[in-house]
């Protein structure tokens, strides 16, 4: 070109002074010059660029899109640099890539708008930045693992100090429930103390009394310590059963047989059991109109604990005083009540009353091992049935049995 030509000396010595390669192209991207840098840098010999089109430098993936972005920039042309945060590609005349960063400045000669672009072969640089990403990719992988490894070694430790604290755990209550065991069984060996001596002292004197009685006229003392006798043997008796009974719970051992019976049949045996412990005045109330009732059941399980809760309550009811006993369908279960007028359950006692060998603060002085009642909620909670009460202290309590009439017999 002419201005090129007029000033050919000053600008090529300028063109060859600039370390980085230098490119100017015209509004048709034309090249009209370049310098021995650019041209080395994409391998062509001097002057072999001069005419042709830029588009020789450029892969030809991108010639399309380059050519909206170059005319783009010639309208609005500004000094700025090309494409900035993205990666350049320029392509040598062996046909190779060459990575490049390219500075755009516009200018104008004799009237006509030019392009010089400032070009910077990248790949010294292109290539640190892809071996600091691989390097960071690497060290984010190894912190990864380790990260990994590290969370492996925490869960392994945290199921080992779960392993020792459970272990620690179960020795703990082994040693709690032997402390317990060796509590309950000084208990036991307490209660049965206290609770045979007394009966058997009476049986005793009794004895010893009858003895002396050898007249006839003295028949009615006889008959008088040989109740007594009964009474007592009768109540020991029952002790052994209550115990028997906590052994075969505990080891698993209580089988249990089902079979329809009448409910009277069962009252009959509970009622005449309670009227010979019956005091001055005591009175029991218990339905007539349940002869109809038949219930698949085991019978000897509802005796004993129709019976417990009666002694009970005959037991903790002031002279002069009636018991309530009700029976009710409700379903599939029978509901037994059985209500008293007596001393009652204190308060801050009625959470643990269900409790082996817990006895009342109230009932302290009275005879009774404490297990009765333990053994009743066993004996239902096995059968499918509940128990529980209401009471006031003073004013009498109430227990309320419901008990499931089973279509089949079963064994448990």
């Amino acid at each position: 070109m002419k201005f090129f030509q007029q000033e050919e000396d000053i600008f090529g010595i300028l063109l060859e002074t600039i370390s980085e390669g230098i490119l100017v192209v015209d509004g048709e991207k034309n090249i009209v010059a370049v310098n021995s840098t650019l041209e080395t840098m994409f391998g062509y010999v001097k002057d072999e660029l001069v005419g042709k089109k830029l588009d020789i430098l450029i892969p030809s993936n991108y010639h399309h899109s380059h050519d909206a972005h170059f005319s783009n920039y010639y309208e609005k042309s500004s000094k700025r640099k090309m494409a900035a945060g993205r990666n350049l590609w320029g392509i040598r005349k062996d046909g190779t890539e060459l990575p490049v960063e390219i500075g755009l400045n516009p200018f104008t000669a004799n009237g006509k708008k030019f392009v010089v672009a400032l070009v910077m072969d990248v790949t010294v640089s292109r290539e640190a930045e892809n071996k600091i990403r691989q390097l960071n990719e690497e060290l984010e992988e190894k912190v990864e693992s380790r990260t990994q490894e590290l969370k492996e070694s925490v869960s392994l430790l945290k199921k080992e100090v779960k392993r020792r604290t459970e272990a620690e755990n179960k020795i703990k209550n082994a040693l709690q429930k032997e402390k317990e065991l060796n509590e309950l069984k000084t208990k036991f060996l307490s209660l049965v103390s206290h609770e045979f001596k007394t009966p058997l002292s009476s049986i005793l004197v009794s004895a010893t009394l009858i003895g002396k009685y050898t007249e006839g006229e003295q028949q009615e003392k006889r008959e008088k310590h040989l109740e007594t006798i009964k009474n007592k043997v009768r109540y020991l008796n029952n002790i052994l059963n209550d115990f028997l009974s906590v052994e075969r719970i505990d080891s698993g051992k209580e089988k249990y047989s089902f079979e329809p019976f009448r409910i009277t049949r069962v009252f009959n045996e509970v009622i005449y059991d309670a009227n010979m412990l019956l005091k001055t005045g005591q009175r029991i109330n218990f339905p007539d109109d349940i002869d109809d009732y038949v219930i698949n059941q085991d019978e000897k399980i509802l005796e004993l604990i129709l019976s417990n809760l009666v002694r009970n309550a005959v037991k903790y009811s002031p002279e002069h005083t009636e018991i309530d006993i009700t029976v009710e369908r409700e379903g599939s279960f029978f509901v037994f009540r059985i209500k008293d007028r007596g001393i009652g359950i204190p308060e801050e006692d009625q959470k643990y009353i269900f409790s082996r060998y817990f006895r009342a603060r109230n009932a302290i002085i009275d005879q009774g091992t404490g297990i009765g009642l333990n053994i009743v909620k066993s004996h239902l909670e096995n059968l499918g049935g509940e128990i529980d009460f209401i009471s006031e202290e003073g004013k009498g309590t109430t227990f309320t049995v419901k008990l499931p009439d089973h279509e089949k017999n079963i064994t448990h």
